[in-house]
């Protein structure tokens, strides 16, 4: 059956994602926790992006097995619902706040010391945890109370609170992200190398920002559009497409969480910044 079909999938994806993703993000928390010396606003940001990406690897066996045994809502199945959907957001926004941090050190080097700071950038990260479990503690009480199921929206009513964390939780964020690092790959190409050396580290800059932003729209883009999908088709009624939009649905996820893996290299460029990582 289908169900089958995508449970298998999901293992598939997720064994080899758990294997890896687990031990190099307690490698990368071992790193910038304990090796660098440095507090710099690069550091706040992928410490908080390990922090999200550490729950979202601890909720996906429970995913699987949720999803595979229809289980029932209880306070369990909000506690892993409120891990998983806060967390894959919030990677989102320190991916997107990592891009304009790197616009505004590029673009505008003279105001960049008085626009950042490592202190400006934790007060940020703590705002965005807050909103975001504030907002998932509303979402739950207000539109997940009549599902029966774990992960899964069995009702077939719009959900206009959906629509809204689609547009200001990744479409928004998608297109400062395109914009900062077009900006910033467009201004290393126009810097003048010094020496041979330096032309190779821009190269280099230019081949990182552009890989994380393909990772980035690739991961999240099929997962965020097929949640639009299901918005228009619970909207216009369409009742005939519905499983297929919820089997898109489960698939693009298993593309989107794969980027917690993803993001270890992430990691180790971002600590290649600092003068004691060997």
């Amino acid at each position: 059956t289908l169900q089958d079909g995508i449970l298998l999938f999901q293992l598939i994806v997720y064994i080899p994602m758990l294997s890896l993703g687990m031990p190099l993000t307690m490698i990368a928390f071992w790193v910038f926790c304990c090796k660098l010396k440095r507090w710099t606003e690069t550091r706040v940001y992928m410490i908080n992006l390990m922090v999200a990406d550490s729950f979202l690897l601890f909720a996906l066996p429970f995913v699987t097995y949720f999803t595979k045994h229809e289980h029932p809502t209880g306070n369990l199945c909000a506690t892993i619902e409120d891990i998983y959907f806060i967390n894959m957001p919030m990677s989102i926004l320190i991916i997107t706040l990592i891009a304009i941090d790197r616009y505004i050190a590029i673009k505008f080097p003279l105001k960049a010391k008085m626009l950042r700071s490592p202190l400006k950038s934790a007060s940020i990260c703590v705002f965005l945890w807050i909103t975001l479990i504030i907002y998932s503690y509303w979402h739950r009480n207000f539109y997940q109370r009549k599902e029966t199921a774990c992960f899964q929206k069995e009702s077939t009513q719009p959900n206009y609170s959906l629509l809204f964390s689609l547009i200001f939780g990744f479409f928004v964020p998608l297109g400062i992200v395109i914009f900062c690092s077009v900006q910033v790959i467009k201004c290393l190409k126009k810097k003048t190398a010094r020496c041979p050396c330096e032309t190779k580290l821009i190269q280099k800059a230019i081949h990182i920002i552009s890989v994380n932003l393909c990772v980035f729209i690739v991961c999240f883009s099929p997962l965020y559009i097929s949640l639009l999908l299901r918005f228009v088709v619970d909207f216009g009624g369409a009742c005939s497409l519905l499983l297929k939009v919820r089997a898109s649905i489960k698939i693009c996820a298993c593309l989107a969480n794969s980027n917690c893996c993803l993001d270890a290299f992430c990691y180790y460029f971002a600590a290649k910044e600092f003068p004691e990582f060997p």
